[in-house]
Parts: C-alpha cells; sequence; structure tokens
C-alpha cells in the first residue's frame, strides 16, 4: 500500500471507543483519534485466532492507527500500541466505559478535538490514580458540552447579568444559564454556590459534588436526545456516581 493511496492516514493517534463483530471474521472499530475526531474502522479478519490485531484493539490502550478510504466507514490497515495501557478496574473501568459512551453518542462523527483528546487522556489517568471518581466524570463532562460548544455559564444570572450570590437558589434553563428560582424545589434548581465552585473547579463541598451531578445529568440528557447512556444506569446501580 503506497502513502498517495485514496484517505490513507499513517500512524495516527487514537483510542477505541467500541467495536462490534461485523460479517464472519471481522470487527468495526469505532474511534476516537487526536487529528481526525470520530471515525468508524473495519478491522477485517480481526476475530481471527491468529489475528495481530486481536491484543491490539482494546479500549484504553493508546495506539497508533492507519487506515485508508473516505467513507463513512474506513479500512483499518495497521494498528500499534503507543504507550502502556491503563488498567483500570471496577468503578474505575465503568467510568471509562461511560466516557467512552459520552464521546461516541454526542461527538458528530469526522469532526477534530485535539484539546479534548489530550483532556481525555488525562481523564483516563485520573480515573486510574484518583479515589473521587464522581469528580473526575463532572470535570470530563463540563469540558466535552464546552469543547462541543456548550459551555457552561455559572456566574451571572442569565436574566439580570447580576453576579450569582452563593446563597440564593437558581434554576439552570437550557441554553441561557441561572435565573433566580422561586417556588417549589425540582431538579433544575440549585445553590448559587454550586454553580460557583463549579465555575472555579472547587469540588470540596459534599453538598456541590451531590448538586453538581444533578446540573451535569441535566444539560447531558438534553444534549443526548431520546439516546440512553447504558453505562450510566450501571454505574447508578453500583454507586450513585
Amino acid at each position: 500500500m503506497t502513502g498517495h493511496e485514496k484517505g490513507m492516514q499513517d500512524s495516527q493517534p487514537a483510542f477505541i471507543l467500541h467495536s462490534y463483530p461485523f460479517r464472519e471474521t471481522s470487527l468495526v472499530v469505532e474511534i476516537f483519534s487526536q487529528n481526525f475526531g470520530r471515525l468508524a474502522l473495519v478491522a477485517r479478519g480481526a476475530r481471527r485466532p491468529k489475528s495481530t490485531l486481536r491484543g491490539v484493539l482494546l479500549a484504553f490502550q493508546p495506539l497508533l492507527l492507519s487506515w485508508s478510504g473516505k467513507s463513512e466507514l474506513r479500512t483499518l490497515r495497521r494498528a500499534e500500541r503507543e504507550g502502556r495501557v491503563l488498567r483500570l478496574g471496577g468503578m474505575a473501568l465503568l467510568c471509562g466505559f461511560y466516557l467512552n459512551e459520552l464521546l461516541l453518542k454526542l461527538l458528530p462523527r469526522d469532526d477534530p478535538h485535539e484539546h479534548l483528546f489530550t483532556y481525555y487522556q488525562e481523564t483516563l489517568v485520573a480515573l486510574s490514580t484518583q479515589k473521587n471518581l464522581a469528580i473526575v466524570l463532572r470535570r470530563f463532562e463540563i469540558r466535552l458540552l464546552k469543547e462541543l460548544g456548550y459551555a457552561l455559564a455559572l456566574e451571572h444570572d442569565a436574566e439580570t447579568g447580576a453576579a450569582l450570590k452563593p446563597d440564593h437558589h437558581y434554576r439552570y434553563v437550557i441554553e441561557r444559564g441561572p435565573v433566580l428560582a422561586y417556588g417549589a424545589h425540582d431538579e433544575s434548581r440549585f445553590l448559587g454556590k454550586t454553580l460557583l465552585d463549579m465555575a472555579s473547579d472547587n469540588y470540596s463541598d459534599p453538598l456541590t459534588v451531590q448538586q453538581s451531578k444533578g446540573l451535569m445529568r441535566l444539560l447531558i440528557n438534553h444534549y443526548l436526545g431520546n439516546q440512553t447512556l447504558h453505562t450510566r444506569q450501571l454505574l447508578k446501580d453500583m454507586q450513585h456516581l
């Protein structure tokens, strides 16, 4: 294969987000690549017992992938490990699959996000080393929405422009931001301190950790539309992250 073949890309940094069987012996691998964003590649023969790809196409393993083609389903030509596979176990492993499912369902195909790719790598490391996994997830969710053009407004009242007051309650209006809340509590109502803490990346207050989960769930559900996050239900069942 020559480097001039149609759509050939050589040794591109990437991670596997998901894979599933294709025809008798092949796999389709959904990848998140540094320079090309989310793509689908067919790995021909990858399910054969002696395929060299079997031990390479693993989630959370930094890879260098080469592929060709310009259609929606490109052809994987080569896969090499780049660095060590991150050993995620238990809840950290489920959280890793949650990140992958978010990327699969929220990132459009063929839309590069180089900064998000780097942050994804850093988040996987954080999952493997940090104890409070819920905070790691919140930081990634916020960064993901910002990269997609949905940055959170967390410091000013969307109606008046006034700075949020820590002891006041606010409703978070999607696509606008917080507005002063009146009446009964509901799932879109949050303490001003929570929103300000999130703006400054401060999760030392347990209430901030709790309420930030509610806000991010509200926002992500909105942007997912009618798509279901299967890993979220697993996480909820296991430890209410």
